[in-house]
């Protein structure tokens, strides 16, 4: 592997990290009193001259990448990423220790909106910002959106380490570079789109701005320390339910058929239908628990909280309007399997994704049929197209490895200090990027008072949900060969 290109890639990434800081010190600089100005700045001095000096001193050499350099840069830079995003929190202090700083950082980064702080507004509002875009970069990933400024044959090859097969399979064809280029023009015209109808709501410009960044990165970080309850606006939870479903949702898919004038696509996509009719399913089961053992009097209540905590869980968002600790237990269980199944690959949400649930069932129901009929010819279609029998196993191979990495880090919980339900729904969440579990963690709780050690197990089990499990695999085996 040429460690040199590697080097100056992720020395690229530092550099957008830093782009970041700096904008978010700016909105500090403009904003009377805020302390997190020189915190914000000084680390994105100290962020830029670490990504500058690959750039100065490592000669970039012109070959095309191969797939271990890509997965290595992508690896490199999410972790360094997260390492640096740190920095900000780390200085300007408070409820920010250094654990505490890199977790707040892995969680933003990795989308999973799983917080410490048990006073967000106290936070000033640069450092409000710099917390949700660290999720609003890793919601698109961090080298998709650096690989934008690469040539194209590069582009093509980070692009492929970072965006999943499973992601670009609902488009036949679609190359690397083009599908990248796809999510991004959707990611940011959702995002123009959520905050625009947010501001229409009533809701403040800045608050608008923040939550439409984390619906859209399916995130969940909020300024509020209750979440989206504090604003009590039905007109805002509805755009928000939109947005996360939306954000759940192949971005692909969605270029096709909004910023290319071809509906039709929506409609065609068979992972799509069986994605919103599990959602609409979950809605309904969830109402109907309310009503008859939530103590809920008005069936609108029940349906515009159900509505809302589904589509927060579903698409791995974590949003909150109300404390689903308290809900009863039928409703807790529909969204455990919501937090595990998740939205579509090709989205910014994370868990096991629905494309690989529907290979596997399939796959699963092919092997029945085989059974019974020995001598017949089976294929497992999903949106109309044959899948090979590789893909058909990869879905099975993700899986089995997702559930087996949950249900260890969620013994290494409970061996650990916590009750079976904190433990065991905190792994869900930190392995799917959901954020809010249940018990100590449920959706108006934090993870402040867990020990260091869990919150460092926690990081990890989120950056290998967040790359999906198989690039860390690749890199681990890379550099034991090497």
């Amino acid at each position: 592997m040429n460690w040199k290109v590697i080097t100056w890639y992720i020395g690229v990434s530092l550099l957008l990290v830093s782009a970041l800081m700096t904008v978010a010190g700016i909105v500090a600089c403009c904003t009377a009193g805020d302390e997190s100005r020189i915190p914000l700045l000084f680390s994105a001095f100290l962020t830029g001259t670490v990504g500058c000096f690959p750039l100065i001193f490592v000669r970039k050499a012109h070959h095309r990448l191969s797939f271990k350099e890509g997965n290595c840069i992508v690896v490199g830079a999410w972790l360094l990423s997260c390492l640096f995003g740190m920095l900000p929190f780390l200085f300007y202090g408070g409820e920010f220790t250094p654990i505490n700083a890199i977790f707040e950082s892995v969680s933003g980064f990795t989308t999973t909106g799983a917080s410490i702080l048990n006073d967000i507004e106290a936070l000033p509002k640069g450092l409000q910002l710099w917390r949700i875009s660290t999720a609003w970069v890793g919601g698109i990933g961090i080298v998709t959106l650096f690989s934008m400024l690469t040539d194209r044959s590069d582009k093509t090859t980070l692009s492929g380490a970072e965006i999943s097969n499973v992601a670009r399979e609902s488009l036949a064809g679609a190359k690397n570079a083009s599908f990248a280029n796809r999510m991004l023009i959707t990611y940011i015209a959702l995002t123009i789109v959520t905050f625009i109808s947010l501001k229409l709501t009533g809701m403040g410009w800045f608050d608008a701005v923040t939550n439409a960044m984390s619906a859209c990165s399916t995130c969940g970080f909020c300024t509020k320390n209750t979440s989206i309850a504090f604003y009590a606006n039905p007109a805002a939870e509805i755009v928000l339910t939109v947005a996360m479903l939306a954000a759940g949702i192949n971005f692909g898919i969605i270029f096709l058929a909004f910023l290319k004038g071809r509906p039709r696509y929506i409609w065609k996509s068979e992972t799509i239908k069986d994605f919103l009719t599990l959602v609409g399913i979950a809605i309904v089961i969830v109402t109907a628990d309310l009503m008859v053992k939530g103590n809920y009097a008005s069936f609108a209540s029940a349906v515009r909280d159900a509505s809302f905590q589904v589509a927060s869980i579903s698409t791995t968002t974590g949003f909150a309007t109300q404390d689903t600790t308290l809900w009863p237990p039928l409703s807790m269980s529909v969204l455990i399997i919501c937090s595990l199944i998740c939205g579509c690959s090709g989205s910014t949400s994370g868990g096991i994704k629905v494309d690989r649930a529907i290979l596997a069932v399939k796959g699963i129901y092919r092997k029945v049929k085989l059974t019974v009929e020995p001598n017949g010819i089976f294929f497992v279609r999903v949106d109309g197209r044959s899948r090979t029998e590789e893909q058909v196993s990869d879905a099975y191979g993700y899986i089995f490895c997702y559930l087996i990495l949950m249900v260890a880090f969620a013994a290494v919980n409970i061996a650990l200090g916590l009750d079976f339900t904190t433990g065991v729904t905190a792994s869900i969440a930190c392995i799917g990027n959901v954020g809010p579990g249940f018990g100590d963690v449920g959706s108006v709780s934090n993870y402040a008072n867990f020990p260091a050690i869990l919150k460092a197990t926690g990081m990890i089990e989120m950056l290998i949900g967040r790359l999906e499990i198989f690039p860390a695999l690749y890199l681990f085996r890379s550099v034991r060969n090497d």
